[in-house]
């Protein structure tokens, strides 16, 4: 190729020569030029350049066919300068297009070179090749490969920005998606953080710390409700947990300043959820904080709190409601004369009973909430009743049968799914397998599942201890019995489930004996 000349051109201050050189980060120029003085001169104009506060690392190829090989491996270059004629006249050409078509790369801003602008005329090439800039190069000025390089570098910044900011919507979408199937809210925050630094590629550790201000005792608590990186933390109290001083001290600093503040090395955000709570975004930077958006983490941040917020109340709401539930179950059993155990084991017994039978994750929960209330019913029994020592007569067991209408119709007024199933648990449990129980001699299939359950599951506790109407039972007297009644008082399938892991559901027995 013929020399490569600069026009004379006046001198001028070297552009950004004041700023300081980024030594981790480039920006990456790739020279394809069968001419080794093209490479000296690009480098020499180049060299001291430094354009967003990163310096240039220029590589150079001395052929289409190289600049392909070096291409396909490496998809981190900003731009190119492409030579026209190399080993063809029109090589360079057929190279934008492998560029452009073949390796679908639409990001890398691309000027044409050409000392022989005949082969290329420059109306006909920017109209039929996708580039972003034509030059001849005696045409070419120092000033003018440095403007070029400017404005390539800036064109690709923005272009990577916009797609970033692509990709990460396309995340979000997903991660929103894969969110909401988190039904706990420690693993929600833990994973809406992760996304967060994703969205953002910042390389950090960080911490989310969610704060119940004040409690109805005036006492405030400090509650880790989701964390990632070295701060992981087993401990749900930020007090006791193994996170440093320095870190608890920033996060108590932006809970009574009650606002953000951030250094070259941290950020901590305060967001304020409801009238009694606030929480704090702790992320501490591992490499730069060059690229990290407060704003979007602001935005993310609020939305998220906001959503863990309102799983902490449903968190606690529904702990509420499991021990109420509890609570009434143990004070039905104490007034029939048990220890309050019974309920107890009578729901782990369930919730095991119903995972052996592989039945649903939300069914499990169900059955074990609304167990203890199976007998809710006895609550209108007179006490003489229960607990007299004798066979009940024809009345006193007539009136001792009513507790399963009893239990239904106080448990059927709720309109949600899992009162209901204990309206159905407490109303058939006494039903057998052959249609000889009570309330409505209802057989096999007929009887609610979680009766089924229940009946195996009520008469093998009750059995294995002492009423006052009666002595317990022996383990091996009790498995005879409940193999005798296979398919006549209980599902033989439940039974035969039973039995198999007998030792597992004595277990339960030995762990929660009576008082």
């Amino acid at each position: 190729m013929s020399n490569f000349l600069f026009k004379e051109e006046s001198a001028e201050e070297p552009p950004n020569s004041n700023l300081s050189q980024s030594k981790a980060k480039f920006w990456r120029i790739l020279v394809i030029d069968d001419d080794e003085s093209v490479h000296q001169v690009t480098r020499l104009v180049l060299s001291d350049a430094n354009i967003e506060n990163r310096a240039l690392d220029i590589v150079s190829a001395y052929s289409s066919k190289q600049a392909q090989e070096i291409l396909s491996k490496d998809d981190s270059f900003c731009m190119a300068f492409v030579d026209v004629v190399m080993e063809t006249d029109h090589a360079g050409l057929e190279l934008v297009e492998w560029i452009r078509n073949d390796l679908k790369n639409q990001a890398i801003r691309l000027v044409l070179r050409t000392g022989q602008a005949g082969t290329a005329p420059e109306a006909k090439v920017i109209k039929e090749f996708d580039i972003n800039d034509y030059k001849e190069k005696t045409d070419f000025t120092a000033g003018k490969m440095t403007t070029t390089v400017y404005a390539s570098i800036r064109a690709y910044r923005d272009i990577m920005t916009i797609q970033r900011s692509l990709d990460a919507f396309k995340k979000l979408i997903t991660a929103t998606h894969d969110l909401l199937k988190i039904n706990q809210f420690k693993k929600f925050g833990s994973a809406a953080l992760d996304h967060l630094l994703t969205l953002m590629e910042v390389d950090s550790s960080a911490l989310y710390i969610a704060r119940s201000q004040l409690e109805f005792d005036e006492t405030s608590t400090n509650l880790i409700i989701a964390c990632t990186g070295k701060y992981v933390s087993e401990s749900d109290s930020l007090e006791s947990s193994d996170i440093s001083a320095d870190v608890k001290a920033h996060i108590q600093q932006a809970f009574e300043n009650k606002e953000h503040f951030t250094t070259g090395e941290i950020f901590v955000g305060y967001y304020e959820t409801s009238g009694n709570s606030a929480s704090v975004l702790y992320i501490e930077f591992e490499d730069d904080a060059e690229h990290f958006k407060a704003h979007l983490a602001e935005l993310f941040a609020t939305n998220v709190t906001l959503i863990l917020d309102s799983l902490s109340k449903q968190h606690d709401l529904e702990n509420t409601q499991k021990e109420l539930l509890s609570i009434v179950g143990k004070a039905i059993d104490v007034r029939s004369n048990d220890s309050g155990i019974h309920v107890q084991r009578v729901a782990l017994i369930c919730e095991l009973l119903a995972k052996k039978l592989g039945l649903s994750e939300a069914f499990i929960n169900a059955i074990r909430l609304t167990a203890p209330l199976y007998d809710i019913g006895k609550i209108v029994i007179p006490e003489d009743i229960l607990h007299k020592p004798e066979k009940l007569d024809d009345d006193e067991w007539k009136i001792m049968k009513t507790h399963t209408d009893i239990g239904f119709e106080l448990l059927s007024k709720s309109k949600t799914s899992v009162p209901k199933l204990g309206a159905r648990l407490a109303h058939s449990h006494h039903e057998n397998w052959d249609g000889s129980g009570y309330p409505d001699g209802l057989s096999g299939e007929e009887i609610p599942l979680e009766a089924r359950i229940m009946a195996v599951v009520d008469v093998f506790d009750a059995l294995g201890s002492d009423r006052c109407y009666k002595n317990k039972w022996g383990n091996a007297e009790i498995k005879a019995y409940l193999i005798a009644q296979r398919g006549i008082k209980f599902e033989a399938r439940i039974v035969d489930i039973f039995t198999d892991s007998y030792d597992e559901f004595l277990q339960i027995r030995v762990d929660h004996p009576d008082s």
